[in-house]
């Protein structure tokens, strides 16, 4: 969840001190900051009516997990080209068509009378959402000093499980008491709400000082080619993507269908489903963090370190995981699963750090957008979807006991990448001691 975010085409160079007002600067990180809650509710308000479409429409579940996998497969299939027309076009322009794009297609499922119309309609709202997390952050990170970046950036992150723990809720609230077409227009009118605030307030000349004062385009000089052969030029960051689009597979099948898991299995209803199912995506969210700040604390000395934390975050995910799905209903087996969802997408960010360490400093936005484009792609597009013809074949329950040991994938590939790390940072000299503890920067 979120995780399209840290493909940030982010400025080599920031500000010291703004070129903007601060007031001005934070009524722009709250309205892109609304924006993107916008995004991820319009992306997961599905997931909280699955059970109504399936009811009226008569749906598989193969159906139901392509409805919600379209829309990350088009933010990973998009957010590269899309990036680079909006720094060339216009940033606030971008995101103002991008805002507009989403909500209305989200209005348009709302009035979808079958399959075909709200995979249409899904489709667009992928196509919408693509590049906002990359274009968004870029223009947060214009009007605010450099020493606030960290917090901006992970502001921006945690923003996407907010939004999904809303779209969630929400979406399932609202379903339940007035079904789920108005769960889809609430959510589509808000965000063409705050487009509408967003395009009267932000607007590109009163961002342009910033953007002249830190020179936001610098990216664009490096031939496209050398940089492409960089992003792939050792075994270890290749592992890093793999790994971590394994655990991202787990992670989105997880929360794409526990709605319907606690709806099927604990005979909830459609609002309180949502609810709880939003509530496990705060502990994923939270574990992200927490995974992420153990790694930086374990690896300060040696970066290693950062691989050792994603193996034990895969291994325990695959052990709770499978466990919890083999014991029966009832709390204890919900406390097994939020253990397990808590540790399953915390090797996100030491996977974000280790392909920083293995990729020139001059592409990191770049290496930020492969490993997105990994995750979306291998992960979080096809996990529901694989979930959903698994429950054809087997069952809810069935498949979500298989879909855990896709983390053996993620634990081998860290495992290769750690075996790999060190002999690969001698070979593009960064650790030219091999005596010596490998460098903080390169961690």
């Amino acid at each position: 969840m979120g995780l399209h975010t840290t493909a940030m085409k982010a400025p080599e160079t920031s500000p010291v001190t703004p070129a903007v007002s601060r007031g001005y600067a934070w009524l722009v990180f709250a309205l892109s900051f609304g924006l993107l809650l916008s995004d991820y509710m319009s992306r997961q308000v599905l997931n909280a009516v699955f059970p109504q479409l399936k009811a009226e429409w008569l749906l598989s579940d193969s159906q139901l997990g392509s409805l919600s996998g379209i829309v990350a497969l088009m933010v990973g299939v998009l957010t590269f080209p899309l990036s680079l027309l909006a720094d060339r076009w216009g940033r606030v322009k971008s995101l103002l068509i991008a805002a507009v794009v989403w909500s209305l297609a989200t209005l348009g499922c709302a009035v979808s009378v079958g399959y075909g119309q709200m995979f249409v309609g899904r489709f667009i709202v992928g196509v919408g959402e693509a590049a906002y997390g990359s274009v968004g952050i870029a223009v947060v990170l214009s009007v605010f000093p450099v020493r606030l970046r960290a917090t901006l950036s992970g502001a921006f992150m945690a923003g996407g499980s907010f939004g999904s723990v809303l779209g969630v809720s929400v979406g399932g609230v609202i379903g339940q008491a007035y079904g789920w077409r108005w769960a889809f227009g609430v959510v589509g009118a808000l965000g063409v709400v705050l487009a509408a605030v967003y395009g009267l307030v932000v607007t590109e000349k009163r961002l342009e000082p910033a953007a002249i004062k830190h020179n936001g385009r610098s990216g664009e000089r490096a031939p496209l080619r050398p940089q492409l052969r960089r992003l792939f030029a050792s075994v270890s960051v290749i592992c890093a993507y793999l790994g971590s689009a394994a655990q991202m597979f787990i992670t989105m099948a997880l929360l794409a269908w526990m709605p319907s898991f606690l709806n099927r299995y604990y005979d909830m209803a459609t609002a309180k489903a949502g609810l709880a199912a939003g509530g496990f995506a705060l502990i994923s969210g939270t574990g992200m963090i927490l995974c992420g700040v153990v790694a930086d604390r374990l690896s300060k000395r040696a970066g290693i370190r950062k691989w050792t934390v994603a193996i034990a975050c895969s291994l325990g995910s695959l052990v709770l995981l499978m466990t919890a799905f083999q014991m029966p209903t009832g709390p204890p087996q919900l406390i097994a699963i939020a253990a397990g969802t808590l540790v399953v997408g915390g090797t996100a960010g030491p996977a974000a750090a280790m392909v920083a360490g293995l990729t020139p400093v001059g592409i990191a936005a770049t290496a930020m957008a492969t490993l997105t484009l990994a995750n979306s792609l291998l992960g979080l597009a096809p996990g529901p979807a694989v979930t959903g013809m698994l429950a054809d074949r087997w069952g809810l329950l069935g498949a979500l006991r298989v879909v855990p040991l896709v983390a053996l994938a993620g634990s081998a590939a860290f495992a290769i990448g750690r075996f790999s790390y060190e002999k690969d940072l001698r070979r593009m000299g960064l650790l030219p001691d091999p005596a010596s503890p490998t460098p903080e920067y390169s961690s």
